[in-house]
Order: structure tokens, then C-alpha cells, then sequence
């Protein structure tokens, strides 16, 4: 059989934000420029105490270690408890990575699903990587909804589930209580729970963190994987920082299949996440940023006519105006202002859109000032 260079690949789908190009041409005519609110990537600057910590490491002359230095570990497990009382053991507990995207992309494949002849099941609403993690490992993905698991729906033929609290993208925050149910369900039908957590500290119904799944196990941690980014909380996502923490064989497992992969947080990130995870105040300041932004755009949205869903936590709101997505979009388009289209998020979010704190102080005054004064015409 002859092959071409086209008969290589993975031939995925287009990645969704590339469909946006018309919205976007269509905002960037508005006479004061494009508010974009699409896309959860951080504006301000990374905190001084990490760019610091960061240049200090930058003597990595030799390879860093898969499994983190003793130094990141420990600042992992001290994470945890400082921000969820939780007790890890550094040595076998925890495990940095490369981003979390990267490790919800690539986790069913390092589970052995396809192997093991067993499917990914994701939240009904949920970002899209979990389900393209599930293509890249060649299984399925279904969409369950976590309160019909809690109530009995079957896990026939799931081998890893994804639990995403604080949601992205409806901010719903799900109960310790809902959480320690799932991940009861999911053992006793020899399922592997991991639970994305990266707005965890971004509550804003509560001053105390949403409940990690780990919180809600009584430190038992069998079957069940908590998967966070500093990305959000310390203005990180070009550093590509991130862990995973709970089951101590998981762990063992994926710290030696991605020690064969290369899978390796660089030694420079590694100094600068310990830098990162030990101060406090930038978190907490951060924070305050991100309350009065969504302060402003909050009331705003719902003055242009959108219905907002959930949203307690997270760097986004989830509204809705009771028609397609695109319409919404379209509308939105015309003041100038983009935001995500809740088709990408599965069938659920077919009449949401997502709309993102993460723009300048400037910018989030101008979209609030445009769906104001639409509102008002």
C-alpha cells in the first residue's frame, strides 16, 4: 500500500477558537476596538517573587527530575494543606506537570484506557480537552452529569472519570458531600475519578477555597487524582506549571510513564513554582483583582439581557439569553465584544456563552459600558 505524507496524523478537529475568525473581523470594526473576553489567558503581570525565583533557577545545566525536586514536592503538599488541610506525602503523592491541559490530554492514554478496552466520561458541560483527550488515546467519551452518578446512573465501560469543580465553564462549585458520593460510586465500579481544580481558589461566594476532592475523602485517596494549575491563580500560564496529587500508585504509575514520554517540568519552573506556592499575598491580591472586574461586568451582562447561570467561582460568566449561541455571539460581536460560544463545551452549553474576566481593568469598563448603554437604545 503506497502512503502519502496526508495518511499521517491524528487528523483531529479544528480547534474550536479558530471558528471565532468572523466574530472576531466584525468586533474589530467597533470605532473603540475589540474587548476580547473569550479566553481565560491572565493579563497581568507574574508576580515579582516568581520572576525572581525563576531567574535564580536559571542555572539548569543538568536535567531536572520527572517526579520534582524534594523542594517543589514538599511546596506541593504544603499547598494543599495550607489551602485545604490536607495531609500528602511528598515522596509519593504528588507529582508536577507540564500545564494541567497537558495532563488532561494525554491521561487516558497514560492510564492504558484503550488497553483496557474502557471509555473517558466527562461533565456534560466541560472544556474540551477531556473529550480530545479521550480521541487522542482512540477511546470514547461520554457526557455524564455528576449528580446522576451520585444518584445511581451506571459507569458500565468507564475507566476514568473527570469531575471539574470549580466548572469551567458554568463556575459551578460542586459540595464535599456530592464529591465523596461520586468518588464512592466510581470505586466500587473500579473507576479512576481525577478532579480539575485550577479555579479552586477563585470562590466567590466564599472566602474559603472550593472543596478538593481530596478534601472530601478523609485522607483516603484511592482511585482518585486532584489535578491543579497555577496558571490562574499567579498569572502562569506561559510558565506551564501545574501538578496532580492523591493515589500514591497512580502517581508511581504516571511518574514512570512520563519519565520513558520526557514529560518534564523544566528546572527553572520547577524553582519558580516553589517561589509561587509558597507566598500568599500575591494569591490574595490577584484575587481582588479578578472580584472587581467581575464586579463591574457582572450587573452589566444582566442589564443587556443575559440570564447568568452558576458562575460562583472561576474567571467566567455563563449566560445566556434563551437562543443559539451564535446569536449571542453575533450580537455581541457587533458592540465590539467576543466571547466563547457555549456550543464548544458539548450540547449543553448550545444556548450559553462564556465570558471571561480575564481582560485589563480598561477593557472589562468598556464591555460593561457597551452592554449598558445597548441596553439602554
Amino acid at each position: 500500500m503506497h502512503r502519502t505524507s496526508a495518511d499521517f496524523g491524528l487528523h483531529l478537529a479544528e480547534y474550536p477558537w479558530d471558528k471565532l475568525g468572523p466574530y472576531r473581523d466584525r468586533a474589530a470594526a467597533h470605532p473603540d476596538g475589540v474587548c476580547d473576553l473569550s479566553i481565560g489567558t491572565p493579563v497581568d503581570a507574574t508576580p515579582r517573587v516568581i520572576q525572581e525565583a525563576l531567574a535564580a533557577g536559571a542555572d539548569s545545566h543538568g536535567y531536572p527530575t520527572t517526579a520534582g525536586t524534594l523542594q517543589l514536592r514538599a511546596a506541593i503538599a504544603g499547598w494543599y494543606a495550607q489551602w485545604h488541610g490536607i495531609e500528602l506525602d511528598p515522596a509519593t503523592q504528588v507529582l508536577p506537570t507540564v500545564g494541567s491541559k497537558e495532563l488532561v490530554a494525554w491521561l487516558p492514554t497514560l492510564l492504558g484506557l484503550r488497553q483496557l478496552g474502557l471509555k473517558v466520561a466527562a461533565p456534560t458541560a466541560a472544556y474540551p480537552s477531556y473529550e480530545m483527550g479521550a480521541v487522542i488515546a482512540g477511546v470514547e467519551c461520554v457526557r455524564l452529569d455528576v449528580r446522576d452518578i451520585a444518584a445511581g446512573a451506571s459507569l458500565e465501560g468507564i475507566g476514568l472519570l473527570w469531575i471539574n469543580s470549580p466548572g469551567n465553564p458554568t463556575g459551578e462549585v460542586l459540595p464535599a458531600e456530592l464529591l465523596a458520593r461520586v468518588v464512592q460510586r466510581a470505586r466500587r465500579a473500579g473507576v479512576v475519578v481525577a478532579s480539575d481544580e485550577c479555579y479552586g481558589l477563585l470562590n466567590w461566594e466564599s472566602e474559603e477555597p472550593a472543596p478538593s476532592v481530596l478534601s472530601a475523602l478523609n485522607g483516603d485517596y484511592t482511585g482518585v487524582l486532584s489535578v491543579y494549575s497555577m496558571s490562574k491563580q499567579s498569572n502562569l500560564a506561559g510558565y506551564r506549571a501545574a501538578f496532580a496529587a492523591g493515589d500514591a500508585e497512580l502517581i508511581a504509575e504516571l511518574t514512570n510513564s512520563r519519565k520513558h514520554a520526557g514529560m518534564i517540568v523544566p528546572g527553572p519552573i520547577q524553582t519558580a513554582m516553589v517561589a509561587g506556592l509558597q507566598d500568599t499575598s500575591h494569591v490574595l491580591a490577584q484575587k481582588e483583582v479578578y472580584r472587581a472586574r467581575r464586579n463591574t461586568l457582572y450587573p452589566a451582562v444582566e442589564a443587556f439581557g443575559l440570564r447568568i447561570d452558576h458562575s460562583s467561582a472561576g474567571l467566567y460568566l455563563w449566560a445566556t439569553a434563551g437562543e443559539d449561541c451564535w446569536i449571542t455571539m453575533g450580537r455581541l460581536s457587533e458592540l465590539g465584544i467576543i466571547a466563547g460560544p457555549g456550543e464548544f463545551y458539548g450540547a449543553g452549553g448550545s444556548q450559553h456563552v462564556r465570558i471571561a474576566l480575564t481582560a485589563t481593568d480598561e477593557r472589562i469598563l468598556a464591555a460593561a459600558t457597551r452592554l449598558r448603554d445597548a441596553a439602554r437604545s
